[in-house]
């Protein structure tokens, strides 16, 4: 199990949590509001969750959409977490819909997946070997 040391920064926060442990536990902790805010349609913003975290240097995190939010059209972007970095985590929220979106304090905002760090070293090569599936990205498998 991976320590992550939480420092409170506003009597509001909420320290990150899971909704659901044990074996078949979620795979990433619950991140909260520590403001309110109005999201307008097309608008992005940037939501205080009034914490700061200590990562050990194997680790770090990605801020992921809460899939009940996103259907509603709030999504997240911007949501690398280095371990190095110790200031506020703050959640940028874009509302892709159509009406204004409230967020109160203590509201879930957005899902905090712990990722273990891997560096690696890029090689410039002049080609790179072919496999199946070579040049097919977008859309290649079907719609």
């Amino acid at each position: 199990m991976v320590h992550i040391k939480v420092s409170r920064l506003q009597p509001t926060a909420q320290l990150p949590r899971y909704a659901h442990t044990g074996p078949f536990g979620d795979l990433a902790a619950d991140l909260y509001a520590a403001t309110p805010h109005t999201i307008e349609p097309g608008a992005t913003l940037a939501v205080s969750t009034g914490i700061a975290l200590e990562f050990p240097t194997t680790h770090g995190a990605l801020v992921e959409d809460r899939s009940g939010l996103a259907l509603r059209g709030l999504t997240t972007l911007a949501g690398v977490i280095d371990p190095g970095y110790r200031g506020e985590i703050k959640v940028v929220l874009t509302n892709l819909g159509a009406a204004p979106m409230e967020i109160r304090q203590g509201d879930r905002i957005a899902q905090l997946r712990i990722v273990q760090r891997i560096e690696a070293t890029f090689e410039e090569v002049e080609s790179i070997a072919e496999t199946p599936r070579n040049l097919g990205g977008f859309g290649s498998t079907g719609t």
